[in-house]
C-alpha cells in the first residue's frame, strides 16, 4: 500500500512540475493555443499594457510554480491548487469556458491532494 502511495505521489510531483512549467513556456510562443483568447475583454481592458504582455508574466508565475512543486512539494502543491482555482474562478465569474473552469477545479483538487500527500512521510 506504501508503494502504492509513494507512486501516485511520485507522479504528481512530476505532472504538477512539468505541466506548470511547458505552460508558463508556452505563454511566450503560444504553440498550444493562443492564451490571450481566455482573458475576457472587460478585464483585459483594465490591464495597463497589452493581454500579450500579461499572458507573460502569467507564464513566469506558472514556471515559477512548477519549479517550486519539484523543490518543496507541498507548498508548490498549494500554490499550484490555489492559482488554479482562482483561474477557474476568474472563468466562472465571467461564464466564459465554463468547461475549462470545471476542468481546472478537478486539476487543483489533485494538487491539493498532491499537497496532502506531501504532509506524509512515506
Amino acid at each position: 500500500m506504501k508503494k502504492n502511495i509513494q507512486l501516485v505521489k511520485t507522479l504528481l510531483k512530476y505532472t504538477f512540475s512539468i505541466v506548470p512549467i511547458v505552460a508558463g513556456l508556452d505563454k511566450f510562443s503560444n504553440i498550444l493555443t493562443n492564451w490571450s483568447q481566455y482573458i475576457s475583454e472587460g478585464f483585459a481592458g483594465l490591464l495597463p499594457f497589452d493581454a500579450a504582455t500579461f499572458m507573460m508574466i502569467v507564464g513566469v508565475i506558472e514556471i515559477v510554480a512548477g519549479v517550486l512543486v519539484f523543490t518543496k512539494t507541498k507548498i508548490g502543491a498549494l500554490i499550484v491548487a490555489a492559482w488554479l482555482t482562482g483561474i477557474s474562478l476568474t472563468l466562472l465569474f465571467s461564464w466564459s469556458y465554463v468547461d475549462v473552469a470545471v476542468r481546472d477545479l478537478v486539476i487543483a483538487i489533485a494538487a491539493f491532494s498532491l499537497a496532502k500527500l506531501s504532509e506524509e512521510k512515506l
